[in-house]
């Protein structure tokens, strides 16, 4: 294991803890996905093991490619990446490949793959205003010089992912706001952005309980709400379902393979994958080692943000990393019924897609910041 922690650059211990996260969901998708293979593969439950493990190695490769790319690269990639997120959220709006009452992906012909776009565009703002905030530091606490310019692709971003994906556009907005904070912008002008965000979500409140029926979409959020506020247990099935897997699994969990509500809880392999960790190894082992690979991701990353003598750096590792990190608290939150009912995924875990692949390409970004520190240190230039 040392060997070949060796022969990586940046920051060891992210090393660990992407791989780690990474042998979880290998273990608990193949796990959680039985009544999927007995639904559309007959039964067949190597075929979504193979397809995760492809997936893992997938995302791993794509944090060890990344990583080996000066990260200042990435600053001007971005200013490409979020032009074309705005056009492709649109695209997805309008064309894009519906579930659950929601257009989020957008076909890729000829292969029979889809692509959340949103994911993309998650990764291509943060690193944009990060861009934008190190960039603007001589003029940062300017209305018009720094605030407007930083804080427009945010709202465009955000508004074009919230009707499809209103979690993701809160998650986004709010990591957003974090770097906006940690790069001195001033704070009478995040507090006014703030209130908007208040008093516009009140607002949409109001619209969703008084017209529910302008589209199926409004009727969803508030049916989620209602039933998360009144602990309706027709209407709060999932969360039902994941809280029972919880107590079941207790302290120490039931043992791997040996879980029962992965056969009655929908999205076992992806939004509640947490409560099936739990059944399954405890809230001791499963639970808690979960929570502390997070926690320890987000140490990393502030401890790389630090040590980065570039502003740039800086912002990048911590706001890729607080996204990452927020997203799963959501996660696993959603699973203790401490929020309502989300769809974000677990980042690493969950089942695989473009999340896993956008999951992985944050945490490559991440480890080239700590990569150029190390390169620094030593006096050596990071290849590019």
């Amino acid at each position: 294991m040392n060997k070949v922690l060796n022969k990586l650059s940046g920051d060891k211990v992210i090393w660990v803890v992407a791989v780690m996260l990474s042998i979880f969901s290998v273990l608990v998708v193949y796990s959680a996905s039985g009544t999927l293979a007995y639904k559309y593969k007959g039964g067949n439950t190597e075929f979504f093991l193979f397809k995760q493990i492809g997936f893992v190695a997938l995302s791993l490769l794509c944090i060890y490619f990344t990583h080996l790319i000066k990260y200042t690269y990435y600053s001007r990639g971005s200013q490409i990446a979020v032009f074309l997120a705005a056009p492709l959220l649109l695209f997805t709006l309008v064309k894009g490949v519906s579930a659950g009452e929601a257009s989020r992906w957008i076909a890729i012909p000829g292969i029979g793959f889809t692509f959340q776009t949103s994911d993309f565009a998650k990764l291509a703002l943060v690193v944009y205003v990060a861009r934008l905030l190190s960039m603007k530091q001589d003029q940062i606490k300017d209305f018009k010089e720094a605030f407007v310019p930083i804080v427009a692709p945010i709202l465009i971003i955000c508004g074009l992912i919230l009707p499809a994906n209103f979690s993701t556009a809160a998650v986004l907005f709010v990591t957003c706001l974090v770097l906006m904070f940690i790069g001195r912008v001033n704070i009478k002008y995040i507090l006014l952005l703030v209130a908007s965000g208040i008093v516009f979500l009140g607002l949409f409140i109001l619209l969703v309980f008084t017209f529910p029926h302008i589209n199926n979409r409004v009727e969803t959020w508030k049916t989620r709400l209602e039933s998360f506020v009144s602990g309706d247990s027709d209407e709060n099935y999932q969360a039902e379902q994941a809280m029972i897997a919880i107590a079941t699994g207790g302290p120490i969990g039931k043992g791997p393979g040996k879980r029962t509500q992965r056969n009655f809880l929908p999205q076992a392999s992806s939004d509640f994958i947490y409560a099936i960790i739990i059944e399954e190894y405890g809230s001791i082992l499963g639970g808690f080692l979960v929570i502390f690979l997070y926690m320890i991701l987000l140490f990393r990353a502030t401890r790389i943000a630090t040590k980065s003598p570039k502003t740039f750096g800086s912002l990048l590792s911590i706001g890729l990393c607080f996204m990452l990190v927020f997203q799963a608290m959501i996660n696993m939150g959603v699973a203790v019924h401490l929020f309502p009912v989300t769809g974000q995924p677990l980042p690493m875990v969950s089942a695989g897609g473009t999340s896993v692949i956008f999951s992985s390409i944050a945490i490559g970004i991440m480890l080239s910041v700590s990569r150029e520190i190390e390169a620094e240190t030593k006096g050596e230039p990071a290849n590019a």
